[in-house]
C-alpha cells in the first residue's frame, strides 16, 4: 500500500538557493544585516522540508522575536508551531497554535489570527477531527482575505481548497483552486504558481481527470525550475507518482518516485525520504518485482524507526509482508503483516485498518493459505460493518439535525407571523376606540391577513409532509442502487412472521422462505485496476441484473460494501439450487460498459431456506443470515463463483447450534449440516476493450 499522499500540509514561500536549504549552521541567521523578517522567511523554507534542522533555529531566535514587531512574533509563532508539529511534539504544537489565535485576538490582527486559526486546522486534520479542521481553516480564509499578505492569502486559499474536496465537494473545491490561481498569476511569485498549481493537479487526479492533472503539473514544473528549490521539485516528483500509479503508469511513477527520493536525501529531509521509501515499495509490489519491494520496504522501516514515524513504520511492514507473501514465505509475511496492524489498531485508524485486512486476506489467498484468508476476511467483513452502521449512524444523525433546524426556522416563521397578528389586532383596538365608524373595515381586513396567514400554515404544512415522506424514502434505500438498503431489512424481518408463508404450493411441494447472500468476486481489484468509477458502475449493473433475474415479490438488499442479500418469502424447497444457479451465471453473463471497457464479473453465494429450524426449534433471522455469511465465505474460499447453501441439520444431539456456528466447513465435513454445492461456468473476471 502506498504512503498517504492527500496529506496537508502548510504551504510557505521558497527560498531562491539550495545553499539556504543545507545550511549546517544557524549563525548566519542571525547576522546583524539580515532584517528579522528576511530571516523567518528563509527559515520558513527550511521548516517546509527539515523541521529538526528548523527548530533550533527559531528557538535561538525566539527571545527576539517576541520583543519584535506584532507581525514578526506572529511569524515565529506560526513556524514554531509548524516545527514542533513536524518533529512529532505534538502537544507543544498545539499550545503554540492557542498562544498564537490568543495574540492574534489581542492585537487585532487578522493576518496574524489567521495563521494561528489555518495551523490549528492542520493539526485537527492530522488527529482525524475533519469537521473541525474544516471550520477553522474556512474561519481562517475569510480573516485573510481581509489582509493584503499575499503568502497567507495563498496558503489558507489553497487549504480552503483542499478542505472543500474533502468533504466531497469538488465543483466548490476546483472553483476556489482556480480563483486563487489567478490571483497568484498577478500578485504572486513563482513559488506561490507551484503551490496552487501543485494542488491543482492533485484535485484533478481526485476528480479522475488525470489528464487536466498532468497539464497543471507540466506547468508547475516548469515554474519549480525558476526557484532552484530540490524541495519543490521533489514535492511535484512525488504528486506526479500519485498521478503515474492511478494511469497505471508504473514506469513513469517509479522514475517520478526515484528523482524525488534522491532529492529528499540531497536536503536531508527524513520525513519525506521515508514516505517515498514506502511509495516505492508499493510501487515495486504493483510491478511484481518483489525483490527490491522487500529492499525498499526493509529501508522505509530503518528510516520510520530513525524518526518515529509510526504509521510510515506501519505501511512500510504490511508492503515488506505482502513481498514475503508473494514469495511464498508465509510465516515471515503473516509476522510483518500483523506488526502493521497492530500499529493501526493502537492509533484506531479503522478505515485504514479495514483496507489492510482486505489486502491482507487477498495476500493470503494468494499464497494458498484459504484459512488465514478466510480468518481475515471475516475481521475485515466485522470492522466493515461496523463502519458502515457507524456512517449510517452519521448520516441520520445528520438529517436530523437538518430536520430540527428547518422545524425551528419555520417555527420563527411562525411567531412572527403571530406577532404581526397581535400586532394589527393592537392596532384594530385603537383604531375602534379612536374612529368606531372604520370598525367594520378594519375587522373585515384582519379577516383576510388571518385567512392568508392559514392559507400559507396549510401551505407550509404540505411541504412538511412531503419533505417527511422524502426523508422516509432515503432512510430505506440506497443512494448509490436504489435498491433497499440493511436498516430496511432489519426493520422488515423485526415485523416479520416466520410461518406466515409456509405451507403446500400449487405442486405439493414444501413452500419456504430463502435468503441469499452474494459477494461480488475480485470488487477490490476492478477498484484498484479502473478506479471507483467502474465499481460503482459494476454495483448499479448487479443491482439492475439482480432485479430482473428475481421476482418483483423478492425483496433486494445492498448489504454493505459490495454485497447483495436477497429474501425470497415464497419458493419451493427444492428449487433454491436453481435460483443459485440463475443468480450465478445471469451475472456472469452481464455485460458492463464503462469508459470505453466491457467488464465482466461474477459472485459467490451464500444461502440457506428461512427459516432454518436445527431440533425442531426456530433460528432467529439474525443468526440465519450469519449462517448463510459463513457459507458465502466457503463460496469465496473454495474458489469463487459458486454457491453454498445450508439445507438442513442432521444428527443434531451430537452437537451444538453454537459449535456449527463456531466452524461450518467443520460442521458440514462431520456430516452435523446438510449443503448443496452450485458452481458456476464463467471465469472470475472478463474484459474486452
Amino acid at each position: 500500500m502506498p504512503a498517504a499522499r492527500t496529506t496537508r500540509q502548510p504551504r510557505r514561500r521558497i527560498a531562491t538557493l539550495l545553499a539556504s536549504l543545507l545550511l549546517a549552521s544557524s549563525c548566519a541567521w542571525g547576522q546583524a544585516a539580515a532584517p528579522l523578517n528576511e530571516r523567518l522567511a528563509d527559515i520558513r523554507e527550511i521548516n517546509r522540508f527539515i523541521p529538526e534542522r528548523a527548530l533550533p533555529m527559531l528557538l535561538a531566535l525566539e527571545r527576539e522575536a517576541r520583543a519584535a514587531s506584532v507581525q514578526d512574533k506572529g511569524e515565529m509563532l506560526a513556524q514554531l508551531c509548524v516545527a514542533y508539529g513536524g518533529v512529532g511534539q505534538h502537544e507543544k504544537a498545539l499550545a503554540t497554535c492557542e498562544e498564537l489565535i490568543e495574540f492574534g485576538r489581542a492585537a487585532n490582527d487578522n493576518g496574524v489570527l489567521a495563521k494561528g486559526l489555518v495551523r490549528k486546522g492542520y493539526i485537527k486534520y492530522a488527529q482525524n477531527e475533519l469537521a473541525l479542521s474544516h471550520a477553522l481553516i474556512w474561519e481562517a480564509e475569510r480573516l485573510a482575505l481581509t489582509t493584503d499578505n499575499v503568502e497567507l492569502r495563498v496558503r489558507v486559499g489553497v487549504s480552503s481548497a483542499e478542505a472543500h474536496a474533502e468533504d466531497g465537494n469538488f465543483p466548490v473545491s476546483l472553483e476556489k483552486t482556480q480563483a486563487i490561481l489567478a490571483y497568484a498569476r498577478q500578485h504572486g511569485t513563482a513559488i506561490h504558481l507551484v503551490m496552487v498549481l501543485n494542488s491543482l493537479a492533485r484535485l484533478y487526479g481526485q476528480m479522475r481527470e488525470y489528464d487536466k492533472g498532468f497539464e497543471a503539473l507540466a506547468e508547475a514544473t516548469e515554474a519549480a525550475r525558476k526557484t532552484n528549490s530540490p524541495g519543490r521539485m521533489a514535492t511535484l516528483k512525488s504528486t506526479e507518482y500519485g498521478l503515474a500509479v492511478d494511469t497505471n503508469q508504473l514506469a513513469r511513477a517509479l522514475k517520478a518516485q526515484t528523482m524525488a527520493l534522491e532529492l529528499q536525501r540531497k536536503i536531508g529531509a527524513r520525513s519525506l525520504v521515508v514516505r517515498s521509501l514506502v511509495n516505492l515499495s508499493d510501487c515495486y509490489l504493483k510491478m511484481r518485482d518483489y525483490r527490491n519491494a522487500k529492499s525498499y520496504s526493509l529501508q522505509a522501516i530503518e528510516a520510520a524507526q530513525q524518526i518515529y514515524d509510526h504509521v510510515a513504520l506501519a505501511t512500510a511492514r504490511v508492503n515488506l509482508g505482502q513481498a514475503y507473501l508473494s514469495t511464498g514465505q508465509l510465516a515471515e509475511g503473516k509476522r510483518s503483516f500483523e506488526a502493521g496492524l497492530d500499529v493501526y489498531l493502537q492509533t484506531g485508524d479503522k478505515p485504514e485498518l479495514q483496507t489492510v485486512l482486505s489486502e491482507y486476506g487477498s495476500a493470503l489467498e494468494h499464497a494458498g493459505d484459504y484459512a488465514g484468508a478466510v480468518a481475515a476476511y471475516h475481521r475485515e467483513r466485522t470492522l466493515s460493518n461496523e463502519l458502515f452502521e457507524k456512517r449510517r449512524q452519521k448520516a441520520m444523525l445528520e438529517l436530523q439535525e437538518k430536520y430540527n433546524a428547518d422545524k425551528k426556522q419555520r417555527q420563527i416563521v411562525l411567531l412572527e407571523r403571530e406577532n404581526q397578528v397581535k400586532s394589527v389586532e393592537i392596532d384594530n383596538r385603537r383604531l375602534q376606540q379612536r374612529v368606531w365608524w372604520l370598525l367594520a373595515v378594519v375587522f373585515a381586513l384582519a379577516s383576510v391577513v388571518v385567512g392568508l396567514l392559514y392559507r400559507k400554515v396549510r401551505h407550509a404544512n404540505a411541504q412538511l409532509f412531503l419533505k417527511n415522506q422524502e426523508l422516509k424514502q432515503q432512510s430505506v434505500r440506497d443512494p448509490l442502487t436504489s435498491l433497499y438498503n440493511r436498516r430496511h431489512f432489519q426493520d422488515f424481518m423485526r415485523g416479520h412472521r416466520v410461518d406466515e408463508k409456509r405451507g403446500a404450493g400449487t405442486s405439493g411441494e414444501e413452500m419456504v422462505s430463502a435468503l441469499f447472500l452474494m459477494d461480488v468476486d475480485h470488487f477490490k481489484h476492478i477498484n484498484d485496476t479502473w478506479g471507483h468509477g467502474a465499481g460503482d458502475a459494476v454495483l448499479i449493473k448487479m443491482s439492475d441484473s439482480l432485479r430482473e433475474i428475481l421476482r418483483e415479490t423478492d425483496m433486494i438488499v445492498r448489504w454493505g460494501g459490495e454485497e447483495f442479500l436477497a429474501f425470497l418469502p415464497a419458493i419451493p424447497l427444492s428449487g433454491l439450487d436453481d435460483v443459485a444457479r440463475r443468480l450465478l451465471n445471469g451475472i456472469s453473463e452481464t455485460s458492463i460498459e464503462f469508459q470505453g471497457t466491457t467488464l465482466s464479473v461474477n459472485v459467490s453465494i451464500g444461502f440457506a431456506p428461512y427459516p432454518l429450524a436445527p431440533d425442531g426449534k426456530a433460528l432467529p433471522w439474525e443468526r440465519a443470515v450469519n449462517l448463510v455469511d459463513m457459507a458465502l465465505y466457503m463460496a469465496k474460499g473454495h474458489g469463487r463463483n459458486r454457491a453454498y447453501g445450508v439445507r438442513g441439520f442432521t444428527n443434531f444431539g451430537r452437537t451444538s447450534m453454537e459449535e456449527v456456528e463456531q466452524n461450518l466447513e467443520q460442521a458440514w465435513r462431520a456430516g452435523f449440516v446438510e449443503m448443496s454445492i452450485v458452481t458456476g461456468g464463467y471465469p472470475d473476471v472478463r474484459i474486452s476493450a
